[in-house]
């Protein structure tokens, strides 16, 4: 083959990848110093936020929509200064993701990252974009903890004051927050009494290692059948009325930290643990202290995190495509400044807008 043939044969096939590519380009929507916002992200965005509300509320998620949108590109663009800075900071979240990743594996029951990763692909997720979406995740937070969270104060004064205010969002009925292990026997012959003997055997011997002193949740953690095994046995809050009459009546007689005699349910045989025994009533001040200082915490976090946000802006470079809007925009903000070529007029910018620049 000639050489000319081969300059043909390039352009056929290289020519109509590099005009794809130009419509790839194109759909560029912000540039936020050396990062850009892509259409395809911004639509992206939009529809993840439509499937959150419908989870959350499927009657009013049109609503809220209508409400929320306005604000899709300014969260990307919060997101991508909040990366940024993780770079200047060092910070990389690696461990961090990793852990979250095992945690994930552990709540799926899954033996290995590949078996976790065979489980998106099933789902038709990207496991690199799951991963990508954890690590950002993680590492926003770990920047706005670090240079927001770092600087918030919370006075003693401000504490009694929000509990003045809202004392009855803080009554509560009496509960029982429960933990549980449980030796099934549902696969077993009812009428097989030494395959229940062993399954009895087996329970006793968890209540008296607990008895001796063993953690109630790491036995949980290694001996349970229940579903709840990842989690130490952790059942959650149960008021009066929501558990069957023999195990309320047991567990709302037990202290925080009693464990009762073993328990023979349709599932199997359970150990419970009375993890914490809730009064009713408002509690006091300092039972609820760290609940207060969160919502204290939240309530100045939000315009700490947009005033940070504000100065991020003013000190970057951002550019948006007409039609798009930063509603977070600070007047302040440094626009990039045009180069010559695209100082020169209509048919330079024509020609830029061709190669995918605005």
């Amino acid at each position: 083959m000639t050489k000319r043939s081969l300059l043909l044969l390039a352009l056929v096939f290289v020519l109509p990848l590099w005009l794809g590519a130009d419509t790839v380009v194109q759909e560029i929507i912000a540039r936020i110093n050396s990062d850009i916002i892509t259409r395809s992200e911004y639509h992206r965005s939009l529809e993840e936020l439509r499937q959150e509300l419908k989870q959350q509320n499927a009657d009013t998620a049109d609503a809220q929509f209508q409400q929320r949108q306005k604000d899709a590109l300014r969260d990307l663009i919060d997101q991508q200064l909040l990366l940024q800075k993780a770079k200047d900071l060092g910070i990389t979240g690696d461990t961090e993701v990793i852990k979250r990743l095992d945690e994930i594996r552990k709540q799926m029951n899954l033996s290995s990252m590949e078996d976790l990763e065979k489980a998106a692909q099933q789902q038709g997720v990207s496991f690199e974009d799951f991963k990508q979406n954890i690590h950002n995740g993680i590492v926003t937070q770990m920047v706005i903890s670090r240079e927001v969270g770092s600087k918030i104060q919370i006075t003693k004064e401000e504490e009694s004051k929000y509990y003045e205010t809202h004392q009855s969002e803080f009554s509560r009925p009496e509960q029982v927050r429960l933990s549980e292990i449980l030796v099934s026997t549902e696969k077993l012959d009812a009428n097989d009494p030494a395959a229940m003997s062993v399954a009895q055997q087996k329970a006793q011997q968890l209540l008296e290692e607990i008895r001796k002193g063993a953690s109630f949740e790491e036995t949980a953690k290694k001996s349970s059948d229940g579903s709840t095994a990842a989690q130490g046995g952790d059942l959650g809050y149960f008021k009066r009325g929501t558990l069957a009459k023999e195990l309320e009546d047991k567990t709302f007689g037990m202290k925080a930290g009693e464990v009762s005699d073993v328990i023979r349910t349709r599932q199997g045989l359970i150990l419970l643990k009375v993890t914490e025994h809730v009064e009713a009533g408002v509690p006091l001040l300092k039972q609820i202290e760290p609940k207060i200082q969160e919502a204290l915490y939240l309530q100045k976090l939000q315009p700490a995190l947009r005033e940070y946000l504000t100065k991020l802006r003013e000190d970057a470079y951002i550019d948006i495509k007409p039609g798009y809007v930063d509603t977070a925009a600070s007047p302040n903000e440094t626009k990039p400044i045009l180069t010559n070529t695209e100082a020169q007029g209509p048919k330079s910018k024509k020609r830029h807008k061709k190669l995918g620049i605005f």
